[in-house]
């Protein structure tokens, strides 16, 4: 009777040492985009900071006059302070501003705002953004899931009416910008139509309203965002539809979509799970840059209805010259920006590991 050898356990894997483990972190994908990221971060944060100071007018001079004529105080008095009540003083040199501006940024501190006494440019911040997360965010995914369904459809059903016609608005609508989009619905369906009065569409909320989780104060707050919605999609989902549909049609080329038509699968099946997934990586970029900006906010429309919005305080901020809440709102957006993006080419990589190939990264 032959013996039978008993097999030899497998080799031990070894530990990998920490330096070994720092270096495959340095070459990793994640490493990579992270480190540009707070570069490109450090870069704009620079650049915002030295062009603001070059902008004409100083808000910081008026608020020494007014201390003066409401208080009776001397200018170096006043001067005192202002730069005590801002934690600003303009005659310092701009490197050593910066330097105080890093320091306290650090902290988490984004100074107070030059032309609101005594207010943080944080409090602000997380006071008006949550409208325009819910005004522009709820657009963009409305503008995107239209516009991408849309441009799916005619795109692989190209050349019938159907194509011809959502093509042809799409593209029409696409290059109209959002303000003239705002200014044509207010004088056609507010003043020749009459469909709505501009009084009520201007603001955020009814005042009368008491604030409360109810139904009358949320109706309110969906009365009054529905018009910057309503811009805010119509001036993108042209977009949208045109790059879908460019997409869409590019997708129909390759092999693999001849290969799942000759194996006999649902038409239903072919164009979600084969056409619709592989045509919509290229707008997955294009997204996350649509939803960095969103913490912005559109300057334009939001002053147009007096939108409560992070943008209208922008456009506030530049013509106050409040250098402080014009550098908190450019920092903010370009966090979101950069951290939409490094989210977007993440979420690339999880959809098609080949694009993780392409990158170079390590297996």
């Amino acid at each position: 009777m032959t013996a039978l050898s008993a097999s030899s356990p497998p080799a031990a894997q070894p530990v990998p040492t920490l330096r070994e483990r720092l270096r495959r972190l340095r070459r990793s994908y994640l490493f990579k985009v992270v480190i540009q990221g707070l570069i490109t971060i450090l870069a704009v944060m620079t650049l915002t900071f030295f062009m603001i100071r070059q902008m004409p007018g100083n808000p910081f001079q008026v608020r020494i006059e007014d201390l003066m004529t409401r208080q009776g105080l001397t200018y170096e008095e006043a001067y005192r302070a202002a730069a005590s009540i801002f934690n600003f003083d303009p005659d310092r040199p701009a490197l050593l501003q910066f330097g105080d501006y890093i320091g306290d940024l650090l902290q988490g501190d984004l100074g107070m705002s030059i032309t609101k006494t005594g207010t943080p440019v944080a409090e602000l911040i997380l006071r008006y953004l949550p409208w325009t997360l819910f005004s522009i965010g709820l657009s963009v995914l409305i503008s995107f899931t239209l516009g991408t369904t849309l441009g799916l459809s005619i795109g692989y059903w190209r050349g019938s009416w159907f194509d011809n016609v959502v093509t042809t608005l799409a593209s029409i609508i696409s290059g109209i910008p959002d303000y003239i989009i705002a200014l044509l619905i207010i004088l056609i369906f507010g003043v020749q139509l009459e469909w709505f009065k501009i009084g009520q569409v201007r603001g955020g909320v009814d005042p009368t309203i008491t604030p409360a989780l109810s139904l009358e104060y949320i109706g309110s707050i969906l009365q009054y965002a529905f018009m910057p919605m309503l811009i805010y999609t119509l001036s993108s989902i042209g977009t949208w539809i045109l790059a879908m549909k460019s997409s869409t049609i590019s997708t129909l080329g390759e092999d693999y979509i001849a290969v799942a038509q000759a194996r006999g699968l649902p038409q239903r099946r072919i164009l979600s799970a084969y056409v619709g997934r592989n045509a919509m990586l290229p707008l997955i970029t294009r997204l996350a840059i649509n939803v960095g900006f969103i913490v912005g906010g559109s300057v334009i429309i939001e002053e147009m209805f007096q939108y409560p919005g992070l943008g209208r305080n922008l456009y506030l901020a530049i013509t106050g010259r409040d250098y402080t809440v014009m550098q908190g709102i450019f920092l903010v957006i370009t966090v979101a920006v950069v951290a939409s993006n490094i989210l977007a080419d993440l979420v690339i990589v999880w959809l098609d590991p080949r694009v993780r190939l392409d990158k170079g990264e390590e297996a």
